[in-house]
């Protein structure tokens, strides 16, 4: 199975320069927890979550319409390619802890995006009989990675 079998291929993105008022609008009336963050050419730039908009707003101080989506995406970003096999999206999920792969076609322009809601989903299908046990099983063990990573965040000091 290849990610574009199962990404969401209808994604909404944002820009650097536009407010966290109108990416937050975009999550609202769309009913998504993040969306990508692209250039002019479609390439993504970064990724901003519905958290992100509520720590900027919290830490920044400043209506979410004075802030730019700059101001709070995550820059570290991950990807797939459409035509990359599932099993390559789900490791770099685990390897990253990522819930959320934006996916690329071969010239780096955003065509999708692949969650594990799109996965969890999938391993609910019936397969020639039965579920999908591998996906289910990796759908467990990438969900157990991001909590534990965030565990581990949590039980850090503050500096």
């Amino acid at each position: 199975m290849r990610v574009e079998d199962l990404m969401t291929r209808d994604v909404k993105s944002c820009m650097t320069h536009d407010s966290l008022d109108a990416a937050a609008a975009i999550m609202w009336e769309y009913r998504c927890g993040g969306v990508p963050v692209v250039d002019n050419d479609r390439q993504p730039v970064g990724f901003l979550t519905d958290r992100d908009i509520c720590m900027a707003a919290y830490t920044q101080g400043a209506k979410l319409r004075d802030s730019s989506v700059g101001s709070a995406m995550a820059r570290r970003l991950v990807t797939c390619k459409q035509d990359d096999d599932l099993r390559v999206a789900v490791d770099l999920m685990q390897k990253n802890h990522v819930r959320r792969l934006p996916v690329v076609d071969s010239a780096g322009r955003l065509v999708g995006l692949l969650s594990l809601d799109d996965l969890a989903r999938a391993s609910r299908r019936r397969l020639r009989g039965g579920k999908n046990d591998w996906l289910s099983a990796e759908v467990a063990e990438v969900l157990g990675l991001i909590c534990e990573a965030r565990a581990r965040v949590r039980q850090a000091p503050r500096a």
